[in-house]
């Protein structure tokens, strides 16, 4: 929201709130990444509940996170048993944590009631609801299959399905082709920058998620 000074020097909000209406105006379709937007994760915790030190719970699940096998498993196109080989010849000696944390993803995540409870506003605004997410099979369906904001998406375009990643334009392309949907009716919230600049590439608007309290924010401009 901008803030502006009149001529006694009060600063006001009058200009930045006709501003956001203005900046609004014609948007229609809500498009949310899942990972750190509508869900958290403690995957440090689930390494440190198997055993690890804290430290070693930072390495270890920095280390999957960050290993190009994490990116094969959002395609869809191997088989998870063969993901959790190949990360387990990565970290030889981490074989048996690597393993607990591949084959328990139902303790990982962690929902975010508040920012559901908004989406579900926005809904009964009248705005239309998407899902844009990077995901393997196993771990969106452990993470989402009970989540209450389910009900309020219009669709959704999840990587393992069509074997397509963001910020790959072509997903995006996907996403409004399939629903009809109007490139610049359509904003994309994602907590990362290429995921970002991937939506804008795509004609989109888009906003960069750090928290959980800045989204809340984000959201209160709709």
């Amino acid at each position: 929201m901008e803030t502006m000074k009149n001529e006694t020097g009060t600063v006001t909000e009058t200009a930045g709130k006709e501003g956001s209406a203005k900046m609004m105006a014609g948007i229609r379709n809500l498009v949310f990444d899942v990972g750190k937007v509508l869900m958290s994760y403690r995957w440090e915790d689930l390494l440190i509940d198997y055993g690890l030190s804290p430290e070693d719970a930072h390495r270890v699940g920095r280390g999957l996170l960050d290993n190009p096998y994490w990116g094969v498993m959002d395609y869809g196109t191997e088989p998870q048993e063969a993901i959790i080989a190949g990360m387990k010849k990565c970290y030889p000696e981490d074989a048996d944590a690597v393993e607990y944390f591949m084959t328990h993803p139902e303790l990982m995540h962690v929902g975010r009631p508040r920012v559901w409870a908004r989406v579900h506003e926005l809904k009964q605004k009248g705005y239309h609801m998407f899902i844009l997410s990077n995901y393997s099979e196993v771990l969106y369906n452990a993470h989402t299959h009970d989540a209450p904001f389910h009900a309020d998406m219009d669709g959704e375009v999840v990587s393992y399905k069509i074997h397509m990643c963001k910020p790959d334009i072509r997903i995006y392309r996907y996403l409004l082709d399939t629903y009809g949907l109007k490139a610049e009716e359509s904003v994309f919230f994602d907590d990362r920058q290429a995921n970002v600049n991937g939506a804008i590439a795509a004609g989109m608007k888009s906003e960069l998620v750090t928290s959980e309290d800045q989204l809340l924010k984000l959201l209160e401009k709709y």
